[in-house]
C-alpha cells in the first residue's frame, strides 16, 4: 500500500469517529435535564381559633385544633380512642395532634384560664378541608373534656366566621372519685394518665362535679369547682 492510499484510509476512519461522535452527542445530550414536577395545585388554608374560658374554677389543658374529612374525635356512646383519654385524663394533647389521618394540626400554647381567651392559627396546604374540630380537657376533674368535633367548614369562604358553645362530656375512662391522686389540675396535683380503665368506657355528657361541700367528703374539690352547660365559646374564622 503506497503512501497515498494510507493517507485517504487514515482521513477515511478519522471522518468516520467524528460522524458517530456527533451522532452519539446529537441523539443522547449530555446536558439533558428531567422534566420539572407539575405545579402544585392545592389551596392555602389558614383558619383562626379564639377559645374562651367561661367556667369559674376549671383551667382548660392546652387546645388541640384539627382539620380532617370524615373523621371525628369522639362520638357520644362510643369508646374513647386511647389519644381522647390521654387528654381527657392527663392533659396532653400530643396524641390527638399526631392523628395520621389529620390534614392540619395546631396546638395551644398554654393553660387557658377561667375568664381568659387564646387565639391560635391552623394552617395546611390541601385540595380542600372539609371539617375541624376543637378539644381541651377540664384539668380540675379526672376526665372531663370539651369540644367540637366534625365541624362543618367546607362552605366557609375566606372572611367567614362562625361561633359555637360547648358543653362538657366525660370520656367514661376513668371514675369521677374526684380525688387528689386521680386529678391532674391545680386543684390536686394528682396523677394524669393511666392506661387503666374503671369507669363505664363510653362518651357522655358530664354529671358535673359534686365536691367535699356536695357531700362526697373525699373530694379534693368544692363549689368554685363545679360548672353549669356551656363551659366554653369558640370563634373560627377562615382567614385564607
Amino acid at each position: 500500500m503506497n503512501l497515498i492510499n494510507k493517507k485517504i484510509i487514515g482521513m477515511s476512519i478519522v471522518s468516520s469517529v467524528l460522524l458517530l461522535s456527533a451522532c452519539s452527542q446529537e441523539d443522547y445530550p449530555t446536558n439533558s435535564q428531567p422534566p420539572p414536577p407539575p405545579p402544585d395545585t392545592r389551596t392555602d388554608f389558614r383558619f383562626e381559633l379564639v377559645v374562651t374560658n367561661l367556667t369559674h374554677a376549671q383551667p382548660l389543658s392546652p387546645v388541640a385544633f384539627v382539620a380532617h374529612d370524615a373523621l371525628t374525635l369522639w362520638s357520644l356512646g362510643a369508646s374513647s380512642s386511647p389519644e381522647l383519654e390521654t387528654m381527657s385524663e392527663s392533659g396532653d394533647n400530643s396524641g390527638i395532634l399526631a392523628i395520621s389521618e389529620l390534614l392540619g394540626t395546631v396546638g395551644g400554647a398554654g393553660v387557658i384560664l377561667p375568664g381568659s381567651s387564646e387565639t391560635v392559627i391552623l394552617e395546611t396546604k390541601q385540595e380542600a378541608i372539609a371539617s375541624l374540630s376543637v378539644a381541651t380537657m377540664l384539668v380540675n376533674t379526672n376526665d372531663a373534656f370539651t369540644g367540637k368535633t366534625g365541624i362543618d367548614v367546607s362552605g366557609m369562604q375566606i372572611g367567614d366566621s362562625i361561633s359555637m358553645m360547648t358543653v362538657a362530656y366525660d370520656a367514661g375512662t376513668e371514675a369521677n372519685s374526684e380525688g387528689a391522686a386521680t386529678i391532674p389540675g391545680p386543684a390536686a396535683g394528682g396523677e394524669g394518665f393511666n392506661s387503666g380503665r374503671d369507669d363505664v368506657d363510653f362518651v357522655a355528657h358530664h354529671s358535673g362535679v359534686v365536691g367535699s361541700d356536695g357531700g362526697l367528703m373525699s373530694s379534693a374539690l368544692n363549689g368554685t369547682h363545679k360548672f353549669d352547660n356551656p363551659v366554653m365559646k369558640i370563634t373560627i374564622s377562615r382567614l385564607q
